[in-house]
């Protein structure tokens, strides 16, 4: 009896160990889609799986999964969002969801296609909304990759220890089904779904090994931003330093900020002409960044064509080169070409230069009420209350943007208040001179300290 208890309690066991590790396959090739449990504007067409409007789902039926590859085959229709849910329930109240918006008009436009909702959520969408895309979600041990058409777009290690508010306290990595969610106006259309089930030993992955790699998120400012829904993205990133493109995305995965690169453009500078522009475009389009336009000088209306300058999804400048009240072209943080004989009547200069620049057709102010490296000491001596408010009355009638400059820690926070009570938008900007971009640091401090929220902050016009 005991032998054949013990042989049936080992029968048992391996059963549940199957049910547990289902095989890979397809879950849905255009017919199959009794797999699934649907509600709502579910339907099977011309073998596509469609999910119209909102309160639409598909749950897979059977099938433990931990760790996977899922590959899906889907596109948006206009105003079609929703998510792909992995390690979830039938009631989708656990796991994690990958975002799928390829909408650029969305209020919400910082949770673009690809987001690992809440943790690394994507401020570029790669696709357009009728295209057609591949969507691969890959679970191993505690790393999740997520990429788009073959190109990872999230690459995140979840920690032994990881940072969730109340809202977010079940995305975590554990097991389960899969489901896909609708959400939008539109549809959501999908033609094929595929798992490919992986085998941690087999691949050699050590999971104690991964999450030495991995964030503490218990010390981590990003993490806060994604999970309290704020757009996450510095705005003023540039490939200096040794930083190279392929650098400057594996340390926007890794870090969970979105960059938007920025050639230096301009007179004296990188990029020269409407040529120059163009090639930089042309080989950076595909590039998972968003793309500016520093515009150098006050020259820049002149040398760059309009119908150019608007090919990038913002253009950018700065007031820190222009032409002081004797004809001299100023760079002020050369010292050796800043010319002050009276500091408080330069100041002044300083101001009336800056409210001149907010007239040129740019987007962003940035490197926002800089100093030569002679007055910086006593930057709120300078920036009295008059010179704040006629900065703030100047910027806010130009509807420019206001740049929050992590390298300089600029402007204070009595300006920042001031232009925020006016109704002006922000931008979070790194200008890093070296590869390591850094994470914000300034801007975050100023954010909590003025009370900015997602409202408050530029909304860039993406192209893709």
């Amino acid at each position: 009896m005991k032998t054949v208890s013990f042989l049936f309690a080992s029968l048992c066991s391996i059963l549940l160990l199957s049910c547990s590790q289902p095989a890979g396959g397809p879950l849905f090739n255009g017919q199959d889609v009794d797999k699934w449990n649907t509600s709502g504007q579910v339907s099977l067409t011309d073998n596509v799986l469609t999910l119209s409007g909102p309160a639409t789902q598909a749950v897979l039926k059977k099938g433990v999964y931990k760790d996977f590859t899922l590959t899906l085959d889907l596109r948006t229709t206009q105003g079609g969002k929703g998510s792909v849910w992995f390690h979830t329930n039938p009631s989708l109240t656990k796991g994690y969801r990958i975002a799928l918006n390829n909408d650029r008009t969305d209020p919400v436009w910082w949770k673009m296609s690809g987001s690992l909702v809440a943790v690394r959520n994507l401020a570029k969408s790669f696709v357009k909304e009728n295209d057609w895309f591949t969507l691969n979600i890959m679970v191993e041990g505690k790393a999740i990759t997520v990429s788009i058409n073959g190109s990872p777009v999230v690459e995140y290690i979840e920690p032994a220890v990881p940072f969730r508010t109340g809202n977010h306290a079940a995305a975590t990595l554990s097991e389960g089904t899969f489901a896909i969610v609708g959400e939008g106006d539109g549809a959501i259309e999908i033609r094929n779904i595929t798992v490919d089930v992986i085998d941690l030993k087999e691949k050699g992955i050590d999971v104690a090994a991964q999450q030495a790699e991995a964030v503490d998120e218990q010390t981590d400012n990003i993490i806060r931003l994604h999970q309290e829904d704020f757009p996450v993205l510095d705005y003023h990133v540039h490939l200096k330093g040794g930083l190279t493109n392929e650098g400057a995305a594996k340390q926007s995965r890794q870090t969970g900020i979105n960059y938007a690169i920025a050639p230096n453009c301009g007179i004296g500078f990188p990029i020269t002409d409407d040529a120059g522009v163009m090639n930089f475009l042309n080989d950076m389009r595909s590039e998972p960044f968003i793309l500016a336009m520093q515009a150098e000088g006050r020259e820049w209306v002149t040398t760059f064509s309009k119908d150019v300058r608007d090919e990038f999804d913002y253009v950018f400048t700065d007031a820190l080169t222009f032409t002081d009240s004797k004809g001299r072209r100023s760079r002020i943080w050369i010292p050796e070409e800043t010319w002050i004989e009276d500091e408080q009547q330069y100041m002044d200069l300083i101001v009336d230069r800056i409210c001149g620049v907010l007239e040129e057709p740019m987007d962003i102010y940035v490197n926002p009420c800089f100093l030569p490296p002679q007055m910086q000491d006593r930057y709120d001596e300078f920036w009295t209350e008059e010179r704040m408010n006629k900065f703030v009355g100047a910027l806010a009638r130009s509807g420019k943007v206001l740049e929050i400059n992590a390298r300089y820690k600029i402007p204070n926070k009595a300006i920042i208040q001031k232009a925020k009570a006016a109704g002006v938008k922000f931008s979070f900007g790194t200008n890093n001179a070296e590869a390591e971009v850094g994470k914000l640091e300034y801007c975050i401090r100023m954010k909590e300290a003025c009370g900015l929220t997602a409202k408050d902050m530029y909304k860039p016009e993406i192209k893709i």
